[in-house]
């Protein structure tokens, strides 16, 4: 297969990966509304004597928890917030419960494209650049006493059981113990192609990413192989059964209505249509102008029309300057990062903080909180003693959580992010190395009866 990796590495890195600025946008209105719900409540409750609240933070589910948000020249873009109530803290009638949530944030919510509006599955918030927020309204009880989970149950056309961490869960232990990290780059780019013709009608964001999952190849260590053999094994599954499952349980399918399976149809027959055109990436004669149009009627993006252009306009000289310039290998490193509000409830009732010990050579030489205070940066080679105070009564979990930050952590591809369990027999321990410069972090927290109850966190910088 020709390799165009470089060019395809660009494409990704430029044009499909959403860009800082975007994620900040979306957390921020996604932040601002949360706000405006829990105000709207209150003053729901001041007006009319009621007791609405939510029964732990709000959850962020769907592409933008799962980090495959893609770039959008539309800002189409959709953020997907979980609510969750106590069960008899909420109307019994889906109707009437979600109007609760419609009432509230009409309070606050103004001047937007349209009033925040009850749905059948979500009440939507519409912004006039494209963006929409949709809160989804579930409940939560237990059904016996003694039990340490809750049961979960989504207010759509009725009450029904849905976990709303459970998908988030299974996408980030299938990306990072089943495919190294790759699932989410091959989702990404895989809705790059669905979204590539605004006629095109293609099944969403889960759909896609179950079909990734089953099928991702991500044995190859180049982009551009992993995806197109990815792309042809999923055209050949769907050639024999387009039936798509929920992949956190079996027996609910996703593809239960006709509308749905057209779209998977859709996806089959474009697939079957536009791999043929990747034809040439495998002829002993294609040429570096050859892969380019091929990806380029393949993505009918801008980028690769500018590829096109360039190396038809390029002289001799720039055209081998561009050749050497594509030798240099594009930065790739693994989005490792952990959330802890993907794996467990948030309801914060208690007080955490870290203290850490800075020792050199088995010498106590400081503690990080005065290096904090006098904006000192803190040298390579250090030992740092994390210390978790909380006032959380036991039994309770203790999880930590190490993230490194800047060029330096992405070169090394060591941004890590990953959520682990304290060890025995002090989980309230941790001890780290200063090993590269960055503005790092540690997080901890405490978990009791599956809810995240404390957290903490103190910054590492390192010169």
């Amino acid at each position: 297969m020709y390799d165009l990796s470089g060019k395809f590495n660009t494409f990704y890195n430029n044009h499909v990966v959403l860009k800082r600025k975007q994620k900040s946008d979306l957390h921020e209105k996604k932040d601002l509304n949360i706000e405006r719900l829990k105000e709207g409540l209150q003053a729901h409750n001041e007006e009319n004597g009621t007791d609405y609240k939510l029964a732990e933070e709000p959850v962020v589910q769907g592409s933008v928890t799962m980090h495959t948000v893609t770039q959008n020249d539309t800002n189409d873009y959709d953020i997907d917030v979980a609510v969750v109530f106590e069960k008899d803290g909420i109307p019994e009638g889906t109707i009437a419960a979600k109007r609760v949530v419609e009432q509230a944030l009409l309070k606050k919510c103004t001047g937007f494209k349209e009033p925040p509006k009850a749905h059948t599955n979500c009440v939507r918030i519409v912004y006039n650049d494209g963006y929409h927020i949709d809160f989804a309204v579930y409940r939560r009880f237990k059904q016996y006493e003694n039990d340490d989970e809750y049961t979960y149950e989504h207010c759509g056309s009725e009450w029904r059981e849905r976990d709303p961490r459970k998908i988030t869960k299974w996408f980030v232990e299938q990306n990072r113990d089943e495919h190294n990290f790759k699932l989410r780059e091959v989702v990404r780019l895989l809705k790059m192609f669905c979204k590539s013709r605004d006629f095109w009608t293609m099944p969403g964001g889960l759909i896609q990413s179950v079909l990734a999952d089953e099928k991702c190849q991500s044995e190859y260590s180049r982009i551009d192989e992993r995806f197109y053999y990815t792309i042809k094994e999923i055209r050949d599954r769907l050639g024999i059964y387009q039936g798509v499952f929920n992949p956190t349980d079996s027996t609910k399918s996703l593809t239960y209505t006709q509308k749905d399976m057209t779209r998977v149809n859709n996806l089959y027959t474009r697939l079957e249509s536009y791999i043929k055109k990747l034809d040439v990436l495998f002829e002993n004669k294609c040429t570096k102008e050859d892969a380019i149009s091929a990806w380029c009627e393949f993505f009918n993006h801008t980028y690769w029309e500018e590829q096109k252009e360039e190396l038809r306009k390029s002289s001799e000289l720039n055209k081998a300057f561009s050749e050497v310039a594509a030798t240099i290998p594009y930065q790739v490193f693994n989005e490792t990062e952990e959330f802890i509000e993907h794996l467990f409830a948030v309801d914060i009732k208690y007080e955490l903080k870290l203290d850490c010990e800075i020792v050199r050579e088995e010498q106590k030489i400081g503690v990080l909180e005065n290096y904090l205070i006098e904006g000192k940066r803190l040298e390579p080679g250090l030992s740092l003693c994390f210390k978790a105070v909380t006032n959380v009564p036991e039994p309770y979990q203790v999880y930590w959580k190490t993230k490194n930050r800047g060029s330096v952590a992405v070169n090394r591809n060591e941004i890590r992010g990953q959520i682990f369990e304290g060890y025995y027999p002090d989980k309230l321990f941790h001890i780290e190395g200063t090993k590269f410069s960055g503005d790092h972090y540690v997080e901890c927290y405490v978990v009791k009866n599956n809810i995240c109850v404390a957290r903490g966190r103190i910054n590492v910088p390192i010169a």
